[in-house]
This record gives structure tokens, sequence and C-alpha cells, in this order.
């Protein structure tokens, strides 16, 4: 088992895919940055992905068709380095849910797609030397099928349930309207 650290902990067992959410820097309401009762990790992550899908704040530069394209193609590059094994994905307006198979660390697939997105999106928007991700991202190892079957399925109905689209292959941005090869 791998671990690391930023402000969460992070816990990669060898052998376990991994849900992995990465979000636009600003893209939490304030209230989300006040000190409060620590929730599970799992309810605390359902209230940030709720606010998240909601996009009331903050940039939304993820629908824009140059930048999802580069953060797919940069999900591809890593596939292709052999880095991980993809199985679901969804990029929504201010954040990105993947379901993989590591063959790297965390910390190497997330530098990999988070660093080379965020340079491409910059120079699309005319931004230089402003943050475009959170530092951190949220991760968690799947323990078992059933969990694996839901995590794909939370993915992939991720726009249907922020009421962006009625069926989920309606999503140009997924791995439900672009199977995985």
């Amino acid at each position: 088992m791998t671990f690391s650290a930023r402000h969460r902990p992070h816990w990669c067992p060898h052998g376990q895919d991994i849900f992995l959410t990465w979000r636009l820097h600003g893209s939490l309401p304030a209230q989300f940055h006040q000190p409060r009762k620590i929730e599970s990790s799992g309810k605390e992550f359902a209230r940030y992905d709720r606010a998240l899908d909601n996009a009331g704040t903050g940039p939304l530069w993820l629908q824009e068709p140059r930048i999802a394209e580069s953060i797919l193609h940069s999900l591809q590059m890593a596939r292709q380095r052999k880095m991980f094994t993809l199985h679901a994905y969804v990029l929504m307006a201010n954040h990105v849910h993947v379901l993989l198979a590591p063959q790297a660390s965390l910390p190497e697939i997330t530098q990999q797609i988070k660093g080379a997105t965020a340079r491409k999106a910059n120079l699309i928007l005319d931004r230089t030397g402003t943050r475009f991700w959170q530092d951190e991202s949220f991760d968690h190892w799947i323990r078992t099928p059933q969990e694996w079957q839901r995590v794909r399925a939370y993915i992939e109905n991720n726009p249907v349930t922020a009421g962006l689209v009625k069926n989920p292959k309606d999503w140009p941005w997924s791995s439900a309207s672009h199977p995985i090869e």
C-alpha cells in the first residue's frame, strides 16, 4: 500500500481500483472553507459533490470544449503511457471524476494529468501565473465488485443527477457517451 498526504491522507493499496475527483481552484462556495464538525469522508465528499454539481460559484472552465478535449487527451496520453487502466470518467463544468486501476503512484498520475491540463487550459483562457486545479484531490479505493459497479454508475450518471441531461449517453464528456476502448 502506498501512502501520501497533503491536507488529507491518500492510501492506495496495490492492485485496487481508485475513484478520483479533481476540481477547479475556487469552485466551492465560501461556506465550505469555514471550520466545521468533521463528517465521514463519504458524507463530506457527497456534500462537496452536490455543491460542485450545482456549479453556482466559481469557475466553470471545463465546459469550454477545447479545455474538455485537452483533459480527455491528457487522460488518453497517461493511459497510453500505462500509468493506469481507465474504467469510467466524466467531465463536469468544474470537476472531473475517474475510476481507474493505477499502474503508477497517485501523485504521479495526478501530476501528469493536472499539470498538463492546467498549462493548456490557462493558455486557452489567456491566463498566466494563476492556479487552475485545486491542489488537493479526493480519492477512494474500491473495496468490492458491488462498490465498483456503484461508483461507475455514479460517475456516468453524474450529469443526470446534476440535471444537465436525461440520459447519461447524452453527456458529451463521459465514458457513457464515449466508451473506453
